[in-house]
């Protein structure tokens, strides 16, 4: 539970990243309103790469081999613009404008979430 928890507040830091860059934007009224939506695109963004990602790399691992792992960069962003169109028709205020930005917070939001896992990685007992 403690892993769970961790890698949630990690992805939460990282998506909260991802929105310096243009085109991804939390607009809710409140910073407690913003905080509580970050989470919840944390826990949803976690759900899609954990039920869509091995799907795409099983259907697709002929572009992977093709572009020498490079599809994963146009993967990624999909996912993350298919988090930020789930997110907004479940009435959260985050909002992926466009591809580009979904590429760019992805990227961000991978490199992120790694750092803060290696930081804050929970040992295997927990």
């Amino acid at each position: 539970m403690m892993r769970f928890a961790v890698n949630v507040i990690c992805t939460a830091i990282a998506v909260w990243a991802a929105t310096l860059i243009d085109g991804i934007d939390v607009t809710g009224h409140s910073t407690a309103e913003n905080a509580l939506t970050i989470l919840v695109v944390a826990v949803i963004f976690g759900v899609v790469n954990a039920v869509l990602k091995p799907l795409i790399h099983t259907v697709g691992c002929l572009f992977y081999v093709l572009t020498l792992g490079l599809f994963a960069l146009v993967v990624n962003g999909l996912l993350f613009l298919l988090t930020g169109w789930i997110a907004e028709k479940l009435g959260l205020p985050f909002v992926v404008d466009g591809f580009w930005a979904g590429l760019w917070g992805a990227i961000v939001v991978a490199v992120v979430s790694f750092v803060l896992g290696l930081i804050f990685r929970p040992s295997e007992d927990d």
